[in-house]
């Protein structure tokens, strides 16, 4: 009797260490198929003539900390940080778009007198494709923002969109994540110079830009 008691206790204990052994296992994989992505890109400042505006630029924490986060059946799971490309690329592109910019901390209260206009930006969708999917050997990212555009007093003035679209190979990478960093800093560049190309092209930002504009041209003539 002992010694099939002994002989069921090695059998409990042979079942625990092959469920544990399993439960490792598992883990291991579903770590294997998560990837992270942090992207640090640095952008040149556009050239070119500033809009006579002082403007305030208010990223906000969801702004500066953006990460995408993914997690689907049909794909491995993906947390992708593009908080701090984002930030140094639009404080880098306002920053030469307009005669003065001031960096906020908060908004909308504490405004410091006289701003022109508050440009707060808003990440509201990213999306990637991966080689597998497209049978072509790139990585392709989308990125789009809502612009708004508000007034001291905060009121609307105008919101447009910006899309955003880049691509990378993967023949000359190390990793999928490389790929891919490569590819949404590809399409931060992109991003950059529509936010910079496309300002004065918004109707009602090109309006508030020409009435600001005569309203300088009076001061002149009348100082004059």
């Amino acid at each position: 009797m002992n010694r099939l008691l002994n002989g069921l206790g090695a059998i409990n204990k042979t079942t625990r260490l092959g469920r544990l052994a399993s439960l490792a296992l598992l883990s291991t994989l579903l770590a294997a198929c998560a990837h992270t992505v942090a992207v640090d890109g640095e952008f040149p400042a556009p050239i070119g003539s500033p809009h006579p505006l002082t403007v305030g630029v208010y990223l906000s924490d969801d702004f500066r900390k953006f990460t995408y986060s993914e997690n689907r059946d049909d794909r491995d799971e993906w947390n992708i940080d593009t908080g701090r490309a984002q930030k140094n690329l639009f404080e880098t592109v306002l920053g030469s778009m307009f005669k003065e910019t001031i960096n906020l901390a908060q908004y909308p209260s504490n405004l410091p007198q006289g701003l022109d206009l508050v440009i707060v930006p808003e990440v509201r969708e990213l999306q990637f494709t991966m080689p597998r999917e497209t049978r072509v050997n790139i990585f392709e990212v989308w990125i789009k923002y809502d612009m708004h555009a508000y007034n001291q007093q905060g009121d609307s003035v105008a919101e447009w969109v910006i899309t955003a679209y880049g691509k990378t190979p993967t023949a000359f990478l190390k990793s999928q994540e490389a790929a891919l960093a490569q590819a949404i800093n590809v399409a931060l560049r992109d991003a950059g110079a529509t936010l910079y190309t496309g300002f004065n092209r918004v109707p009602e930002l090109q309006a508030f830009i020409a009435d600001k504009q005569r309203a300088l041209s009076m001061k002149t003539e009348i100082n004059e």
